[in-house]
């Protein structure tokens, strides 16, 4: 039976690409040459800590190798491309700890902490969203995402296709505010004041550069000092973000008490 699994799993493979199967534990590392030397781990952690510190143009397999001691020719063994190796990076970062519970009935709370999960991921890791999406999650990790937020769901009555499109809906919201968070961050480290970022600092002179015949709609914002904040903090993008997400979720929650008519998971 054994043998007959590991045919099975054979197939799979075959059918999967190569650094998808490598997530799944589907790809045996080389047996030959050096043994211990290198594992796929000890691979995607040096290209990882290099896109961490100088951004996801510094990696290449060559400057990812020189890192541990070795040469190119060596990680091939292991990792067959490039584009293998940034998929095994977005996974490995993607091995995110959820808290193991959250209360059954408290379906917002879940969706947030898989919003904010999402997005302390491009804010830990600046690269990630510089790697282009290529297509629907189907790593290990990646689904783990999915399935936990499918498991704030299970008293929606609706069908698995609204399931799956709240989460399309959330995801992208996560995505952009983590790219928001990102930017805000490397503008900072750049020397960009907080003032500046928010255009506090400029926040006399469009009082009287904005007017009322040009900005008819914007004029009484920015008169009132609500476009720039005046009475805000601008260390984080955090209360834009959680306001969005609010509104999201509070058109989920109108949604779905339009949609009352099917049965919830058991």
């Amino acid at each position: 039976m054994q043998k007959e699994g590991n045919k099975e799993l054979d197939n799979v493979s075959e059918n999967l690409p190569h650094g998808v199967a490598i997530t799944w534990g589907l790809v045996k590392e080389p047996q030959r040459g050096p043994k211990r030397e290198l594992s796929i781990p000890m691979i995607v952690d040096a290209a990882i800590a290099i896109a961490d510190r100088d951004g996801l143009s510094a990696v290449s397999m060559s400057r990812v190798a020189g890192s541990l001691g070795h040469t190119a020719m060596s990680l091939y063994r292991y990792i067959p491309s490039k584009d293998d190796l940034l998929l095994l990076m977005q996974e490995a970062v993607s091995n995110v700890a959820f808290p193991p519970k959250v209360g059954a009935d408290d379906w917002r709370e879940h969706m947030r902490i898989f919003v904010w999960s999402t997005t302390r991921i491009y804010r830990d890791h600046p690269w990630f969203a510089d790697i282009p999406i290529s297509g629907a999650p189907i790593t290990p990790n990646s689904l783990r995402f999915v399935d936990w937020a499918l498991g704030g769901m299970k008293t929606f009555r609706v069908s698995g296709y609204v399931k799956m499109s709240i989460i399309l809906l959330l995801s992208n919201y996560a995505r952009a505010s983590g790219i928001l968070q990102r930017d805000m961050d490397r503008a900072f480290q750049s020397g960009t004041t907080p003032g500046e970022f928010s255009a506090f600092d400029y926040s006399a002179a469009l009082k009287q550069l904005v007017t009322p015949e040009r900005f008819p709609n914007l004029y009484p914002i920015v008169m009132a000092g609500e476009y720039t904040g005046e009475n805000e903090e601008y260390n984080d993008a955090g209360n834009d973000i959680e306001f969005g997400l609010e509104r999201i979720l509070d058109g989920i929650e109108q949604y779905l008490h339009g949609n009352e008519g099917g049965e919830p998971e058991e």
